[in-house]
Order: structure tokens, then sequence, then C-alpha cells
């Protein structure tokens, strides 16, 4: 039995794609709406409503389980991102404990060794500490700047031509497409001969500035897209003004910073590149999403 949290999410769904194709173990998922599961999907799951937050959740959840799939889904109404992540945690660690779980795959990020706070991203590590300590063999998928995170700015990128982050134009930034992530993570969970506990950095094959990637956008989409760095601390000011305490937004700022100098580069050097190129995921995805945005 695998079990997958997120089953709705960018990830997750595509995770739980993976796993009912290859049609090699029963799959139980936790979420909190089912009704935003796919009908063919909840006939083929076992389906707990909840969130995978809850202790009482989990321990129904993990009851029989050889394999999970552990995320920690965003929030902005966290007090921050260091208590939000442990407290979604432990309670996890508890279950996996009391379960006897063989095998866990986490979501966080890459840049472990970084010597400075990296808000979102120095929670993640946390998260990965403490699994590490659960007993199960636990795999930590270490990832760069997620490409679906320009989804986001793309209805600018459609009226205005812009494209806006508060990074650096001209710093190459590691990227990687949600797709190689579930098929990495797919591979680990139906395939449980390893041990102990590892980070695996999950890398696409390019290392593009900004600047580059505008670039990349304006020829797949065929009209003009320019970079435009945002400025960071207008950036946290906004995010605090419509609502997000303090240190979640202090948290995001700081992972920004993070990027912005370099925290993934390490990583990257030792990565074995997945398949899906910026350009390719340009094409398949964010074009697209374009054409909604468009009609």
């Amino acid at each position: 039995m695998i079990v997958v949290t997120t089953p709705t999410g960018n990830v997750g769904s595509q995770l739980l794609a993976e796993l009912l194709s290859a049609d090699r173990q029963p799959l139980r998922v936790i979420v909190r709406d089912p009704s935003r599961l796919d009908d063919a999907v909840r006939d083929q799951v076992q389906v707990i409503a909840g969130s995978h937050g809850d202790p009482v959740v989990l321990d129904h959840a993990l009851d029989g389980a050889q394999g999970l799939f552990w995320l920690v889904p965003p929030s902005m109404r966290a007090s921050s991102a260091h208590e939000y992540y442990l407290s979604f945690t432990r309670p996890a660690v508890e279950a996996i404990r009391c379960h006897q779980v063989g095998h866990v795959v986490g979501i966080s990020s890459a840049g472990r060794t970084w010597p400075h706070p990296a808000g979102l991203l120095s929670a993640a590590h946390a998260m990965d500490a403490e699994l590490e300590c659960s007993g199960a063999a636990y795999r930590s998928l270490g990832m760069p700047f997620y490409m679906e995170n320009l989804l986001r700015p793309l209805p600018r990128m459609r009226t205005e031509g812009v494209l806006s982050l508060p990074l650096s134009p001209d710093r190459p930034l590691a990227t990687i497409a949600t797709q190689d992530i579930a098929a990495t993570a797919a591979a680990l969970l139906l395939d449980p001969t390893w041990e102990g506990t590892d980070q695996i950095p999950v890398f696409g094959p390019d290392h593009l500035t900004p600047n580059q990637m505008a670039a990349t956008i304006s020829d797949v989409l065929g009209s003009q897209v320019t970079f435009e760095q945002a400025d960071l601390e207008q950036q946290t000011a906004s995010t605090i003004q419509r609502g997000v305490p303090e240190r979640m937004a202090r948290d995001f700022t700081a992972m920004y910073r993070a990027q912005q100098n370099g925290i993934y580069d390490e990583d990257w050097s030792h990565a074995t590149p997945t398949p899906t190129s910026f350009r390719t995921w340009c094409e398949s995805v964010l074009a697209p999403a374009a054409r909604d945005v468009d009609s």
C-alpha cells in the first residue's frame, strides 16, 4: 500500500497518474475534498477524507502502508514557514513510527548545505531532519525553482509583455518541471529497495538567467516578453498589506534572496538532469495555459 498526500496538487496529481499507470501497488490518498478527484481516479484508490496535518487522519491513512509520499501543502496564513512545516510534519513522524511505514519520499528543496537563512527552503530542510528520525527509509527530493511558478505571472505576460520576479536578470537559475518530480517520486515508491536516508537533487537540464527564460517564452508564445526585476522589499511590503503574517512574508523574502544568491548552485553541479527542458515545458505547459488566459 502506497499513501499519497496532496493528490489533487500539481505534483501529487501527476504522481498519482504515474502510480496508477504502473498498476503495481494498491493506493490510498489523503484529500481534503474528495470531490476534486476525477471519478476514474476515485474508483481506483482508497480515499481518506481530511488533512494530512491531522494526527487522527494520518493514523487511519497509514495503517498497513508500506510507502508514503509526503508534501506539506502551501499556506499563506501560517505565522511562519518553520513552525508550519514542523507542525504539519511531527504528527506524520509519530504515525510513520507507529505503523512502521517502510519508505517515505518527501518534497523538499535543494541547497541543504546553504549556510544562511532561506525562509521556506530552510523550513523544508527542517522537515527533512524530522522525517529522517522517523525510522523509515527516507528520500528527500531536493528541487530548485519550479517552472510552474511562471504560471502565476502569466496573465501579466499576456497583457503587458512583462515577466516580473524578484531575481537578478543575469544570474542563472536552475529549474525543474513538476512532471519530472512526480516521475522521480514514482520510481522510488514503486521500487523501494533503497535503505537509510538521503537527499536526491532533482534538476532540469537548463541553467538559465531570467532574461534567457523571457527570451524562450517570447519565442514559444510568439509575442515579446521582457524580464523585469521586482523590488524584493516592495514585494514583501505588498504581501504583508494583503494580510499575510509578517514572518511568513519575510520567509518568502529570505527564499528569494537565497535563490538570487545561488542556493541551488552546488546541488546543480552534482545532479543528473531530468528530461524536461525549459523550452519543452514552455511548449507543453505554458503555451496551452496562455491560450486559456487569452480565451
